[in-house]
């Protein structure tokens, strides 16, 4: 058996600072979630005056990266290459830019979704409060 690294509260805490205080730095209103590696919300907070659907697209692309171990603009990246096909791949819904695996030696731990303003800048916000622990 492979002994494999996990999130603790004290790393979602940290993550969701570090997520919050870019936006905030930016002037960004967003939606942050956090993700376990099998999808499920470790952590969720709508900043003030984002948008509410936000809410919803923020922990969606956070579930698309954790299961898919892998970002979810690669899913956005091969629609817009023409295979739309993939728009019917079961269980993954949020597949635009901002979702963020949060991998530790080749292990899915989970991930951050961001949603609420350009995707490069939710991705921006989502690798910032990954970097706050050391990954």
């Amino acid at each position: 058996m492979k002994t494999q690294a996990t999130l603790e509260l004290s790393d979602v805490k940290t993550i969701a600072a570090a997520a919050e205080a870019e936006a905030l730095k930016n002037n960004w209103a967003v939606s942050i979630a956090i993700v376990d590696g099998g999808g499920h919300l470790l952590h969720f907070a709508r900043m003030d005056g984002a948008p509410p659907v936000s809410s919803h697209i923020a922990p969606s692309k956070a579930h698309t990266a954790a299961l898919g171990r892998r970002e979810s603009k690669i899913y956005e990246d091969v629609i817009n290459g023409g295979r739309t096909s993939f728009l019917s791949a079961p269980s993954i819904q949020g597949m635009l830019e901002g979702g963020v695996p949060i991998m530790k030696d080749g292990f899915c731990l989970g991930a951050v979704g961001v949603s609420g303003v350009k995707s490069n800048e939710d991705a921006q916000i989502a690798k910032a409060g990954i970097a706050a622990i050391g990954l």
